[in-house]
């Protein structure tokens, strides 16, 4: 028997969403004043679920909890009858405008810094388009010095962070502890690093040495995903190739940084249309596809995770688990009980059922398979545990 321990709410366009305790996501997005970031927030949580309405949550004005984009549980749905849809979900996060000089507290600066501490990644919004009604902050559009003024924020913060944390040690280092020693080693690895103005996610460490750092919540350990704000009827930086795009494209490319490109604006007008409406009014603007929903899926997967789906007459549902999960650690995702007494797992690729038409088909076809404990889940699998 499948226990849930979460609390369903309404949620429109008939889906509900649930909150996974197990499995709960927060992207931060930041980025320098006039930007779009709450622009961006607002097109991205206008279908979210007010936070207060979950007891786990923080409550907050600037969080909002934004459904996964999947077609594949309509689809699921369909084929089991479902009376509900439950998506993976994504916690964002509008974080306070960053300024220069908010590592030591200038602005917003402590508040800024603490919040994006509590996030698992970073979404870095930076205007790429000009309109001379909107004033930027530094005077004119360059999304490359946004992007060093913003990073070299979160650095010195976290040179602030990892020198404290230095000076902490050394008594334990004089001790001989051993744990002590090995921090100390990857904290001067990590300070050289830093001063040199390169993000704490660049450096090469093994698994070992992440853990042992990872209780110092560094700021730029944390995955990040750059959003490229543009504005329709504006001069865009992309669309013109400008010198300023081709040097942002160059950084990504040599920092192996991954991007998305929205336009805020645009997503923000069509956030109350329905989806034919939207899908019409992208194509007279020649839009390709909704870059709202690709910033959702972006994240999600810069945060190396995947969906499997459980489905039935009650509800069709997807689960959040990260890549490379077993059987018995996906199950987790439902109840403990399912990793601690998994014995099997009934499992189907989502496309195998859809040729099949149903779990019923699909069992006589043989496509319905037995998987024990080392099994590792795969995106889009349906699955059916079994516990002791």
């Amino acid at each position: 028997m499948v226990l849930f321990f979460s609390q369903l709410v309404s949620y429109e366009h008939n889906y509900s969403l649930i909150i996974n305790k197990f499995m709960s996501l927060s992207v931060g997005i930041v980025g320098l004043p006039n930007v779009g970031k709450s622009t961006l927030f607002n097109a991205l949580t206008k279908n979210s679920v007010p936070a207060e309405n979950y007891p786990f949550c923080t409550i907050d004005p600037s969080v909002g909890v934004v459904a996964v984009p999947d077609s594949r549980l309509a689809t699921l749905s369909g084929i089991s009858g479902s009376e509900e849809i439950l998506p993976a979900i994504v916690e964002f996060v509008d974080i306070a405008g960053l300024v220069k000089g908010a590592s030591a507290g200038e602005g917003l600066g402590n508040k800024f810094l603490a919040n994006i501490r509590e996030t698992d990644m970073i979404a870095e919004v930076v205007r790429i388009f000009e309109d001379g009604d909107i004033h930027h902050v530094s005077g004119g559009v360059d999304p490359l010095g946004d992007i060093e003024v913003i990073n070299l924020e979160l650095i010195m913060a976290d040179g602030e962070t990892v020198g404290k944390r230095l000076n902490n040690l050394e008594r334990d280092v004089k001790r001989g502890d051993k744990s002590a020693v090995a921090e100390k080693a990857v904290i001067e690895k990590l300070i050289p690093h830093l001063s040199s103005g390169q993000l704490a996610n660049s450096l090469d460490l093994n698994e070992e040495e992440k853990k042992l750092v990872k209780g110092l919540h560094l700021l730029t350990m944390k995955p990040f995903l750059y959003v490229c704000n543009k504005k329709q009827g504006a001069f865009n930086l992309d669309e013109n190739n400008d010198d300023r795009w081709n040097e942002l494209v160059e950084f990504f490319e040599t920092s192996g940084s991954e991007y998305v490109i929205v336009d805020a604006g645009m997503e923000h007008e069509l956030k109350d249309l329905n989806d034919e409406e939207k899908n019409e009014f992208r194509r007279e603007y020649g839009a390709q596809g909704s870059g709202v929903e690709s910033l959702i899926r972006a994240c999600y997967n810069r945060l190396g995770l995947m969906s499997y789906f459980t489905t039935g007459e009650k509800e069709t549902r997807a689960w959040t688990v990260p890549i490379g999960s077993t059987g018995p650690e996906a199950g987790a995702a439902i109840h403990s009980d399912f990793q601690t007494k998994y014995i099997r797992a009934q499992v189907i690729t989502f496309e195998d059922l859809v040729k099949a038409g149903s779990k019923t088909n699909a069992r006589e076809q043989g496509k319905l398979r037995t998987e024990g404990k080392e099994y590792i889940v795969q995106d889009g699998d349906v699955i059916e545990f079994l516990h002791s």
